[in-house]
């Protein structure tokens, strides 16, 4: 270690970790993530994923926590509460609080999709399950949740009897946290086709074995429907970055329009967004595989013209370090896409960057305003669908913007 010390500490006594003079706050304020940078000294002999007690430097109790001293969220926290260590009990009563929340937002059918653990938002940081019609798909980024594999899994089962559960990882935190994990199935069977969920009166296919991450993008579920509320009838509209489809399918079933064509750079995803198509008897909706950055700069060059336009770009920057390439890429986008679209038209344009705020895209667009000539109005500023709350005491949980514009 670098910047810890460590020193013995009594065997029977959980191990502690101690803080650094004036670190202490946003700890008792109950933030999850303890920065290496914050560390003074570890008290005693500790293995990685191994559940440790958080000191200030005046020897107080904050949180009960897991510790990884290969990662720069040296702990995570979890408890803090002293009676509440992080045993069988905690996880569950975690678990079960979780999935409660989405039973009462009536979000757990038999053919419904989503999120019943959010990792820090339901206090389980690095770990998160998503609900496919019967089918959990876990994504583990912390070496503490992954030590506790079976536990979890063992508890999901209880909670839920699912008809399987599958774990995936995300290679770039995965290395962050020193991890390696290989996605596979841990429990149950998996359909040997893709399954079916319903969203929105949508029917989509998820498949289970492949997809980006846990298989679907569950967060933009009320936005879809949202933004079709405001495409104009007998629009043309253009949804770039369609993946499999959720804007554009909202649209040409929920909005009067004459015709909506989807562009992703994936070659599956288009296929899938046009059986979903199919699926759901849209004959107005088309798709197409083509670069999204030069797709738009086509269409601006042809001076082609929409009414709606709808950007979902996948994650631009991982890190604050790249963050002013990330909102360079959103200007590109946004600016062509403003060009595109006719007096009155709609923006629909999307961030699911964490790390790029909702002032720092609000500042971008201002620029799009500014070198387009074109005036920018809000209409909404819309986030996650509930199941994906945002932690009062971890801001940074919040990571979808989406932002409905009228373009001048």
């Amino acid at each position: 270690m670098t910047d810890e010390s460590v020193e013995s500490a009594s065997p029977a006594a959980l191990v502690q970790v101690k803080l650094r003079p004036r670190k202490a706050q946003p700890f008792f304020g109950r933030h999850p993530w303890v920065r290496d940078s914050g560390i003074d000294k570890v008290l005693g002999k500790v293995q990685d994923g191994d559940a440790v007690e958080l000191i200030s430097d005046k020897d107080r109790f904050i949180a009960y926590g897991v510790i990884n001293r290969n990662s720069h969220l040296r702990v995570r926290l979890y408890s803090w509460d002293q009676d509440a260590p992080l045993n069988d009990a905690f996880w569950r009563s975690r678990l079960e609080r979780a999935i409660q929340m989405r039973r009462q937002l009536g979000m757990l059918r038999e053919d419904s999709g989503c999120r019943i653990v959010y990792s820090e938002a339901d206090g389980l940081s690095g770990l998160v399950v998503e609900y496919f019609a019967g089918h959990l798909v876990m994504q583990v980024t912390s070496l503490g949740m992954f030590k506790r594999l079976d536990q979890i899994v063992a508890i999901l089962g209880d909670l839920l009897q699912p008809k399987s559960i599958s774990l995936r990882g995300e290679a770039g935190i995965l290395k962050l946290e020193g991890l390696e994990i290989e996605p596979r199935l841990v429990s149950g069977e998996l359909p040997e086709s893709p399954i079916e969920i319903v969203e929105n009166d949508l029917r989509y296919e998820v498949d289970l074995s492949e997809g980006q991450k846990t298989g679907f993008y569950l967060d933009q579920r009320d936005n879809r429907r949202v933004a079709a509320s405001y495409m104009p009838a007998g629009s043309k509209v253009l949804d770039v970055f369609c993946y499999s489809g959720g804007f554009a399918l909202n649209a040409a079933k929920h909005a009067n329009i004459a015709h909506v064509h989807g562009v992703d750079g994936s070659g599956p995803a288009i296929s899938a967004a046009q059986r979903n198509a199919e699926r759901n008897g849209l004959d107005n909706a088309s798709f197409e595989k083509a670069d999204c950055f030069d797709y738009l700069k086509a269409r601006v060059d042809a001076g082609d013209q929409f009414d709606a336009i709808i950007l979902d770009p996948p994650k631009f920057t991982k890190s604050r370090r790249t963050i002013d390439e990330a909102l360079k890429a959103y200007f590109h986008i946004n600016r062509h896409a403003t060009k595109l679209l006719r007096p009155g038209g709609i923006l629909v344009t999307c961030s699911c960057s964490g790390n790029v705020s909702r002032e720092e895209f609000l500042m971008m667009m201002m620029g799009v305003s500014q070198k387009t000539g074109r005036d920018l109005r809000m209409l909404e500023q819309r986030g996650a669908a509930p199941d994906h709350p945002v932690s009062a005491t971890c801001l940074e949980s919040e990571y979808l913007k989406c932002f409905i514009a009228s373009v001048g």
